[in-house]
């Protein structure tokens, strides 16, 4: 988990500039109308060989009419809840306003570390000016000109400093199912319906759940830790504060889990954001299960459940081999068949099996069906095993790993699962130097 540093202060203080500076890339909009950055910007940097998440904030102003205003007051309040440290950043050129006066106030309060930073301070008489930032009762400041970038370093010395370590959280060991999906798609029923209590609360509202809460549950005697996260919203759509943090918040839960549950509501189809947080378990090497929610609402002919499972599978190539569960969280129809399989799923991504095993099935199968010859050269494999990695992986040994081509790593991929059953897992296959 890296570390969040949220960049707060009231409009056209010269927050996105800075934030692009140490992003490196010119994210954030920058022109000099009060107000430009609406939504947050986010962006990775490093600094000293710590990595950690930069949060870039709109403007922040208490007690306004404007209803644009006062969400920036809630987003400054939500980067206080989310970040590890908040840098925040003061107008040299126009002194202290009121509006500074009430941020400080809310920052006085954090028990985080908290870093003043004046900007624009590019010469010594600016650098007198910036003694009176000392009335905002927030210690001492950092001065800064974030269009050329002096200061910066002192500050993020200052910052990487403070940062609390993250150690790796080793919660308990149990396996962890995150529910993943768009907003509205129907998460927070199903695990209300598995667990058999409304925990969570559930609206017609897109975006209620805010955070990815984690639920101990026992079941089928096997006991796991259920994450529901935030719905994933196209990247286009994350406006609404809320939004943004949940996407982040998906995106790690996906990263922290074991097996990926993705729900999605039968009656708008497995569309284009569904796909996308597919592919980003998938390219993470998690175990999928596909979940098709509210089938109860779908009208059915005797072949529907084939011919729409046919056309996900189409749409998944040439990762098909993915378990497709039809639910309906509102009946609780099926839904521990959905545990079921993602234990299953997860037994598949945890399964070790044997170098002489692998050798028996696999050496007779490569003499008689060989990868074919390249340049004239012959590929000759000799040994198989699978690597100790969380996830199945498997090195075939052989003398010319270089002409072993995609569609032959296919099929030795298709005969991993065909004889040792890895449905619903990534299975990788490299080829290496005996």
């Amino acid at each position: 988990m890296s570390n969040i540093v949220a960049i707060v202060g009231r409009p056209n203080v010269g927050k996105s500039t800075f934030f692009n500076r140490l992003i490196q890339r010119r994210e954030a909009i920058v022109d000099a109308v009060s107000g430009v950055t609406r939504d947050r910007h986010y962006g990775k940097t490093d600094w000293n060989g710590k990595e950690f998440s930069l949060i870039d904030t709109g403007g922040y102003v208490l007690g306004s009419d404007d209803v644009f205003e006062a969400e920036i007051d809630k987003q400054v309040e939500l980067a206080i809840d989310e970040a590890d440290a908040i840098i925040f950043m003061v107008d040299v050129e126009t002194g202290v306003t009121g509006m500074d006066e009430d941020v400080a106030n809310l920052l006085r309060k954090v028990t985080k570390p908290v870093f003043l930073v004046v900007n624009k301070v590019d010469n010594a008489k600016r650098a007198e000016d910036a003694v009176e930032f000392y009335s905002l009762g927030l210690g001492e400041y950092f001065t800064v000109a974030g269009i050329n970038g002096s200061g910066t370093g002192d500050l993020l010395d200052a910052v990487v400093e403070a940062l609390p370590e993250k150690e790796e959280v080793i919660e308990d060991e149990l396996p962890r199912f995150a529910v993943v999906g768009r907003p509205n798609a129907g998460k927070s029923s199903f695990i209300n319906a598995l667990i058999g209590e409304d925990r969570y609360i559930v609206t017609d509202v897109a975006g209620t759940t805010r955070d990815a809460i984690d639920t101990k549950y026992n079941r089928f005697g096997f006991e796991f830790n259920l994450v529901d996260t935030a719905g994933i919203r196209r990247k286009s759509k994350v406006k609404e504060d809320l939004e943004f943090y949940s996407v982040m918040r998906s995106v790690r839960a996906i990263e922290h889990a074991d097996v990926c549950l993705v729900v999605f509501d039968a009656t708008r189809g497995f569309d284009g954001q569904v796909q996308n947080i597919f592919w980003l378990a998938e390219r993470n090497r998690k175990g999928i299960v596909i979940l098709v929610n509210k089938w109860d609402l779908v009208e059915k002919d005797h072949k529907s459940v084939k011919e729409y499972e046919k056309a996900i599978r189409k749409q998944i190539e040439p990762f098909t081999d993915v378990p497709i569960v039809f639910i309906s969280a509102l009946s609780k129809q099926r839904i521990y068949k959905a545990i079921e399989t993602a234990v299953e799923v997860y037994k598949n991504r945890t399964k070790k099996i044997k170098t002489s095993q692998l050798n028996e099935v696999f050496l007779p199968l490569i003499e008689n069906y060989p990868p074919p010859a390249y340049k004239g050269k012959f590929v000759k494999i000799k040994y198989v095993m699978q690597l100790p990695t969380p996830q199945p992986q498997f090195a075939f040994f052989c003398n010319l790993p270089q002409y072993v081509k995609d569609p032959y790593k296919r099929f030795l991929e298709n005969k991993l699962r065909e004889y040792f059953d890895f449905t619903g897992v990534p299975v990788s296959v490299y080829m290496r130097k005996k």
